[in-house]
């Protein structure tokens, strides 16, 4: 049964609106994809970007890593 509304058969893209490529690794702190990833995901295939979306998740703890800020300060106190 149709609802009316047209959709897109394709995989969709995992921006999240908070682009700000991590300084040191080089990914996206909202979507975890590198430029090159972001600039050709409209020239990849669905296969393709399943993919990728499957490798995202595993790249999130290189965003975690800190060094300094308030927790450092405390310690070197």
């Amino acid at each position: 049964m149709s609802d009316g509304i047209w959709q897109r058969d394709e995989v969709a893209s995992p921006c999240v609106k908070i682009c700000l490529i991590h300084p040191q690794e080089r990914l996206c702190t909202g979507c975890l994809r590198t430029l090159d990833e972001i600039a050709q995901w409209s020239k990849m295939s669905n296969a393709q970007r399943r993919e990728l979306m499957a490798e995202l998740p595993a790249r999130a703890p290189r965003l975690q890593k800190r060094r300094g800020g308030r927790a450092a300060r405390i310690t070197q106190s």
